[in-house]
């Protein structure tokens, strides 16, 4: 059980790293140019597959903390 709980944590961690950001950059962060940052935008194709993915293994994780 604690195996899949590592494999599951390293995959999480390798899925975040990933996924693109959603903002345009740490300048942007810094001086509060977040005006894009809550847009709409519709994610397609295998961004989409690693955002749900990346939602499920979460889950997994919770699940499996609560376990052990």
């Amino acid at each position: 059980m604690k195996t899949l709980l590592i494999i599951v944590s390293i995959l999480i961690i390798a899925l975040v790293l990933l996924q693109s950001s959603k903002a345009e950059g740490a300048s942007s962060i810094i001086s509060g140019g977040n005006d894009a940052l809550f847009q709409n935008r519709k994610e397609r194709g295998g961004e989409l597959f690693i955002t749900r993915l990346t939602a499920v293994l979460g889950v997994a994780f919770l699940v499996l903390c609560i376990i052990l």
